[in-house]
């Protein structure tokens, strides 16, 4: 039994060793795993989230999205912005509508909650960064936010969770 013990230490050991020294590239990141960075910076270097990270800028919510604190974020692809009415978003992107931006943007984050798709199961309501509330809806084979499909769980950053979904969330 103790000889079991100790190659499990081994094991674990050699693992943390090979994981330290791999390097690790955007592209070779793999969805559903743990990113060495935080929430923006993993969110630049996957590519499809290009609007998410000028909008972020833009509302002045790039220092908090990068601090060392605990986020789960419900994370739109640049196609769920693209999805958004013609003129909506170049609208917002305008100054004087950072505070509606702010408020959009805000409504997809939970704050010092960092939580996996499998803890969804029975939450019906997750209040927001912005003090609204979205409604969850789990099943086996899909998770809704609202009505935006999960359709990419679990992605693991420095300082938080990112769940893409396939729609902009609107309070």
């Amino acid at each position: 039994m103790k000889t079991k013990g100790v190659y499990m230490i081994v094991l674990v050991v050699i693992a943390s060793f090979l994981i330290g020294i791999l390097p690790s590239n955007a592209a070779e990141e793999v969805w559903g795993t743990v990113s060495k960075y935080d929430i923006v910076t993993t969110a630049e270097k996957a590519g499809t989230f290009n609007t998410l990270v000028a909008a972020i800028k833009a509302a002045g919510l790039e220092d908090l999205m990068r601090q060392q604190n605990s986020y789960t974020v419900f994370a739109p692809t640049d196609e769920a912005f693209a999805n958004l009415p013609p003129g909506t978003l170049e609208e917002l992107l305008l100054p004087e509508n950072r505070d509606k931006l702010q408020a959009i943007l805000t409504y997809h984050v939970l704050m010092e909650k960092r939580i996996i798709s499998s803890r969804l199961k029975g939450v019906h309501e997750l209040q927001t960064v912005n003090g609204k509330k979205l409604k969850v809806w789990y099943s086996p084979d899909r998770v809704l936010i609202n009505n935006a499909l999960v359709v990419k769980p679990d992605i693991t950053t420095k300082n938080g969770m990112i769940h893409v979904i396939d729609m902009v969330l609107l309070p």
